[in-house]
This record gives C-alpha cells, structure tokens and sequence, in this order.
C-alpha cells in the first residue's frame, strides 16, 4: 500500500491513501468515488493493472442491490483453470444486507490471488463496512469533487504531462473556461489535443478546436467585468441569467475574481511567493497580474465595496437581485475603466 501525499503548503490537505492514478492491485481496493469520470478512470486502471500482469485474468461484475447470499465466495473460490480473477462491485452504495455481510466477512480473509474492486459513489450506505476496510491493510482511494477552476487546471495539466507534452498556462486557462462546466468534456478535449497537435499546446490551438464554446458563466461576467468591458460584461450577464445562472453564484465569481487581483496586487513585489501561497493556479496569477495593469488601489478598494453589498442584496436584502448583480458588474467595470493603470 502505498503512503498518503504529504499536503503542500497553500493546497487542500491530500486525502489519505494512494492517488487514483498510484494504487496498486491488492487484494481488496476500495474507491470512494466523489468524481464519477475520474473514479472510471481508477477503474479502468486496476482492470488494465489486472490484465497486463495475467492476459487471462478474468473480470466479474456484482451488481450491489440485486446480491445474492455467498456469490462472493463461489466467484472467489479457485477456477477449474486457475485463472487471476477481479472482482468488480460498481455501486457499493446500494449494497443489500446480504452483501454488507459477506464483504465485511471477507475483508478479515481476502484471497491473496483475487482483486475485488469496490467503488462506493456517495452516501453513508455500508459505514460499517467502509471502516472496516480504512481500518484494514488494504488501499482506500479518496477521490475528491472536481469543483474549482483550479482543480480543473490541474486535472488538464495533468493529463497532458502523462501524455508527454506540454500545455501553456493560458491554453490552460482558456480550455477550462470553454469547457469547464462538464468535466468528461474537459478531459476529452484534452485528449484531442493531445493527440491533434504537435509540441507545446497553445492558447491558438486552444481557439482553433474550441473557439465559440466559451460559456457565460458567472466566471465570464467577472473576467469581462475585471476587464472593465461594460459591453461583453452585461451582455455575458444577461445571457448567463436568462440561461439558467442564479445572481447569487455570479456574485460568487466576481468575489472571487476581486480576491484574485487583490491577493497578488498585495504580493507584489514580495519574492518567493508561489501561486500555491495565494491559493490560486499558476494560469490564474498570470493572468491577474496582466488584469492588474489597469487597476489602482482605490479601484480594487470601490470593487470589493460593490460585491460585498451585492452579495448581502442577493442573498435577501433586496427586493431585485438581478438588478443588485447588475449594478455589481457596472460598478466594477467603472472602477476598472476610470482609474489610472497600477504602478
């Protein structure tokens, strides 16, 4: 089994447990499955893992809800041909009683030559017996939600250093803003990439697959707004609202645009100062320190006014939240547009 990643300084704290991507074959491998495309991806690995140590492995699935009493023991239970065997349990969160029993006698007497995979999706279904296992010598993977723009960066940078090949951090940047909110799209693309390209990935290559699916989300109304591009910020708003987007989660992204820029204006000048420090993504530094040219103190200072009034008038405080979010997005970009540049 492999030992937990130390945490970096400025990251989350990393989970306990082999990363998705590291865990080895062992007799029981356990994967609590918070992101359901990577938690395939650990799946398909451990099967792949399975198969080139023995071609002949064979692969059996159990489905959780339907489980009969001891099918687990017959599957485990020396073949006529003595083939390896793996064992795949999908949706342990479903588990009936009568598989709750038979895995949590197992996991006291797990077959050596056998691999049974459990992933569990959610939900405290089984408790008993996922500590049973955390408790066990056996690998626990944690697989974390991929919510943040930062997560995703780090995910597409990922991908493309397993691939062998770079990706610049603006192409990073922009791919996460074109396709961020589906993250099977997002990886998929990544592959497409990867495979369409040549050398370093860069933010033309980026427009050139993608250019048109940039997505007005609230990250797009605080990039434009950042901008202090009335036109672009509004018409993303209107767009971002009528499309379904709720005033309050883009009152959040102009928040978080605003502690961006105000995070590294703070830190200029410092050295040492690593965009893990700041909490950010190395793209997301880069390009707030090219935002910041148009920005002075005051600027930042009348920004952070006008979205945390806007947060409380979302939130109750006001009869119109939309027109509170408007009048956000307008104040910020006046705040970018009549302000000498930062020096």
């Amino acid at each position: 089994m492999a030992p937990p990643r130390s945490a970096r300084r400025g990251s989350r704290p990393a989970p306990a447990g082999p990363a998705w991507d590291e865990v080895a074959l062992a007799p029981i491998v356990l994967i609590r499955a918070g992101e359901e495309v990577i938690a395939d991806r650990a799946v398909a690995r451990l099967v792949a893992l399975a198969r080139h140590r023995d071609p002949e492995t064979r692969v059996a699935t159990l489905e959780a809800a339907s489980y009969e009493p001891h099918r687990l023991d017959a599957l485990v239970s020396p073949s006529l041909f003595g083939e390896p065997r793996l064992i795949l349990v999908p949706a342990l969160e479903q588990m009936n009683d009568a598989l709750l029993t038979d895995l949590l006698a197992y996991t006291g007497a797990a077959e050596s030559d056998v691999v049974v995979v459990l992933r569990h999706n959610g939900g405290r279904r089984g408790k008993k017996l996922l500590d049973a296992i955390a408790a066990s010598p056996y690998p626990v993977v944690t697989i974390a939600p991929v919510k943040s723009p930062r997560d995703k960066a780090a995910l597409v940078s990922a991908d493309v250093r397993r691939a062998g090949r770079r990706m610049e951090s603006d192409a990073v940047g922009a791919l996460v803003d074109a396709l961020g909110s589906d993250l099977r799209e997002l990886l998929s693309a990544v592959d497409q990439l990867v495979a369409d390209t040549r050398g370093t990935i860069t933010v033309e290559d980026v427009n050139t697959y993608y250019a048109g699916r940039f997505e007005a989300t609230g990250f797009t109304v605080a990039d434009a707004a950042a901008a202090g591009d009335v036109a672009r910020a509004i018409t993303a708003l209107r767009h971002a609202l009528a499309t379904g987007t709720e005033p309050v989660p883009i009152v959040a992204a102009l928040a978080m645009k605003i502690r961006q820029l105000a995070r590294v204006a703070a830190m200029a000048g410092r050295g040492g100062i690593t965009a893990g420090d700041l909490g950010m993504a190395p793209w997301q530094v880069d390009r707030a320190r090219r935002e910041l040219s148009g920005w002075s103190d005051d600027a930042l200072a009348a920004a952070i006014v006008a979205v945390a009034r806007a947060d409380a008038e979302v939130k109750g405080e006001a009869r119109d939240p939309v027109y509170a979010v408007e009048r956000a997005v307008l104040t910020i970009c006046r705040a970018r547009r009549g302000r000498s540049p930062r020096r």
